[in-house]
């Protein structure tokens, strides 16, 4: 291999660790909306240089969690109530059509694998209030994502199921958003009972009641979120008068 495929190679690489590590700090909140992206200071903060960071705010804007705006650069992408609420009424639509078809097509294998992700899900939520901190917060999100994405997975269309899980991470991010902005709240205490009530439906293959309770149990979250973002800026608001 030559001295040039060899660099090239270790770009690719290094621009594949750029984009999984920049896209997860803003996934979980630690890169807010509207911050300002400077290639100098993200290559410093992972370490990896200007090239690779530059493909990887590239592909992240492609994916609309980054945004680049001509001639000023790169930044996280902004959040508003509006977008979320036209982010959970997607997510309704297309998952309850994917989740009806995964309830046509599922077999018992599916449903024992639904079985053991809600009950690791439920057991990853109970450590919560103990175990403070990133790791076990990423397992949690982990475990939910993964119990989603399996309810719709017999859907039969791989592209349904990659726009649910595009979806699903840009409510992922609004979830996080809401709980560093509020450092004292926890994961919703219904959420495991309403991630019960999800898969039973499923098991009496029931899918229009299976349905219903998915819808219900993001409208809940999205009042929860909304709730806790009009806090937010009805904060900075005060804040901004007294300055």
């Amino acid at each position: 291999m030559s001295g040039a495929e060899t660099t090239v190679s270790e770009i690719r690489n290094l621009s594949e660790q750029a984009y999984h590590r920049i896209r997860r700090d803003i996934l979980l909140g630690e890169l807010f909306p509207d911050d300002k992206l400077q290639i100098e200071a993200i290559s410093e903060r992972y370490g990896i240089g200007a090239v690779p960071v530059r493909e990887a705010l590239n592909r992240l804007s492609s994916e609309g969690l980054v945004e680049r705006k001509s001639h000023r650069g790169f930044y996280v992408a902004p959040i508003s109530i509006s977008d979320l609420e036209e982010l959970v009424k997607t997510r309704i639509w297309i998952e309850s059509l994917a989740l009806r078809e995964s309830i046509n097509h599922g077999d018992d294998a599916w449903e024992d694998e639904l079985v053991v992700s809600c009950h690791q899900l439920a057991r990853t939520q109970r450590r919560l209030p103990e175990e403070a901190g990133r790791e076990i917060s990423e397992e949690w999100e982990m475990r939910h994502k993964a119990f989603h994405m399996l309810l719709l997975d017999r859907c039969g269309s791989a592209w349904l199921l990659g726009f649910c899980s595009t979806l699903m991470d840009q409510a992922v991010r609004y979830r996080n958003l809401s709980m560093n902005t509020n450092p004292s709240k926890q994961r919703r205490e219904g959420a495991p009972a309403e991630h019960q009530a999800i898969l039973d439906a499923v098991l009496d293959h029931d899918a229009e009641r299976a349905c219903c309770r998915l819808a219900e149990h993001y409208r809940i979250t999205l009042d929860g979120l909304k709730n806790v973002i009009l806090a937010e800026q009805g904060a900075k608001y005060a804040n901004l008068r007294h300055t």
